[in-house]
């Protein structure tokens, strides 16, 4: 492609340069307008500059992606809300350093990432193909990055273990506690006896201690004048109740099934063949319950139903968008009530941070710098052969690192595909998985690679055992193990 004019260029560049700088550092001190505005400010900037027009802007972004893109949020909602993720996670709880794993997992399905979808749909590969060229590599890769994270965190990864199953002893302990001396309730004062008090005594005499200082008598003083108002406090309550009780049998009973629905005496009423009879609100509450769990369990259902119906009509290859947004409708009637709380934890500045990008790097291409520099690659990056998967594969992790994946797959996704599309289709379609694969797993050779590393990080720091994850940490592990996995996984791909 030949090079535009040089204002183009030089506009165009900024606007790119804008964009990038927005995107990877959405913070920057002087504009800190975030990501998705920066992608729009970066997509205004080629439209002022005139480095696309208008129409063309419009025309570049890309709708087939947006309504997948919509449709499995939709989706992923209501899995949500079916506590999809919830079973999963208890499923696949695995302590580990790093975000590793789920960024591999993510390459073998055109769903699994923004740059799978991209890559499914410009290259018109369908479910079930991109499933089976991608996978065997998958698996090794997971595997391979398993050992690695045993290889180099077992030690860690056991003394934290055996942290967290103490911490998570402590904690039962302390709900043993406060259960024994939870106030008002009858257990609780049947269970305050001598034996009880000798042992609180026993404490002060023998040492346990608060912040550092030793019990003294006026905690114990305090200690049981908190006991005996509460147990005097659950008498009076039942003094109360017997009283209504007797003042309604002198009234001939007439308040007997207002005091029954109340539950104010608390006691079952014997019927005339001597059986226990349960208070009716109760049944009806207990009724109403059951029929509450079963209404879930079936709404439940229904939703797993409809999601693996999509991904059977995936499978056969049905078109990926209007197969996400029909499964997400259909969530939407069977739920049955108002969509818009659903609707409004769809991720629209995702949306329109994809509308900007897609813009954005038009415009950029437009300027014919990506064209120029892949004409100076191709002749050393054809994937007929081993050193040109080679020089490819590290292309697309240096981009990747540098750019962002999925900006590297809009700028070389058709350069490659269009360059292997010469020896033959089936190496189109190889180029377009190997493509996936590298940009994807190159997420994990540096922190700031991939979301999920950051995510990870984030959920790491909060954790009950806080655990930092510097940007060198993860690069430690992060550079071999996605240039391992990657050189593993490629010669599996399948065309």
């Amino acid at each position: 492609m030949a090079l535009a004019s040089t204002v183009d260029i030089v506009l165009g560049s900024i606007a790119f340069a804008t964009f990038w700088v927005l995107a990877v550092f959405p913070a920057v001190p002087f504009l800190p307008v975030g990501r998705t505005a920066g992608a729009l400010f970066g997509a205004m900037l080629m439209v002022l500059f005139r480095v696309i027009s208008p129409e063309e802007a419009y025309s570049a972004v890309d709708l087939p992606i947006l309504g997948l893109l919509f449709g499995t949020m939709v989706v992923s909602i209501y899995l949500e809300r079916a506590d999809m993720f919830k079973y999963l996670g208890r499923l696949l709880t695995y302590k580990s350093k790093g975000a590793s794993s789920a960024n591999i997992g993510s390459a073998v399905t055109p769903i699994g990432n923004p740059q799978n979808l991209i890559i499914a749909v410009q290259g018109k590969i369908s479910f079930g193909k991109f499933l089976a060229g991608l996978i065997p590599a998958m698996l090794l890769g997971v595997l391979v990055n398993i050992i690695f994270l045993l290889c180099l965190y077992w030690r860690l990864l056991s003394v934290d273990k055996d942290e967290e199953q103490a911490v998570s002893e402590v904690v039962a302990e302390d709900d043993m506690v406060s259960h024994r001396f939870s106030p008002a309730t009858m257990s609780r004062v049947n269970s305050f006896n001598s034996l009880e008090l000798s042992d609180i005594i026993d404490g002060v005499a023998h040492g346990p201690s608060i912040s550092g200082e030793s019990w003294n008598s006026e905690t114990l003083r305090n200690r049981i004048i908190l006991h005996e108002n509460d147990t005097q406090r659950v008498g009076s309550d039942r003094i109360e109740s017997m009283r209504i009780s007797n003042a309604s049998r002198e009234n001939g009973g007439e308040d007997e099934g207002t005091r029954r629905s109340l539950g104010i005496d608390g006691l079952t009423h014997p019927t005339e063949n001597g059986s226990s009879d349960s208070s009716p609100v109760n049944s009806l509450e207990e009724t109403e319950a059951l029929i509450n769990r079963w209404k879930r369990l079936s709404w439940k259902t229904s939703v797993y139903l409809v999601t693996l119906g999509m991904l059977v009509a995936l499978l056969m290859g049905l078109n990926m968008s209007w197969t996400a947004v029909t499964a997400a409708l259909a969530l939407v009637v069977l739920d049955f009530k108002d969509a818009g709380p659903c609707l409004e934890k769809v991720s629209y500045s995702l949306l329109l941070f994809f509308c900007g990008m897609f813009i954005t790097v038009d415009g950029f291409n437009k300027t014919g710098i990506p064209g120029a520099v892949w004409d100076l690659m191709e002749p050393h990056a054809r994937i007929d052969s081993a050193t040109g998967v080679i020089v490819l594969a590290f292309v697309i992790i240096i981009l990747s690192n540098i750019a962002s994946n999925v900006p590297t797959v809009l700028l070389l996704g058709t350069r490659v595909a269009a360059s292997a599309a010469a020896i033959s289709a089936a190496e189109e379609k190889k180029a377009w998985l190997i493509l996936a694969w590298v940009s994807t797993v190159a997420g994990n050779l540096s922190l700031l690679g991939s979301a999920a590393n950051l995510i990870v990080c984030e959920q790491a720091r909060r954790a009950i055992s806080s655990y930092t994850l510097s940007f060198w940490s993860h690069l430690w592990f992060g550079f071999p193990s996605a240039l391992i996995v990657i050189a593993v996984g490629l010669p599996l791909i399948r065309g």
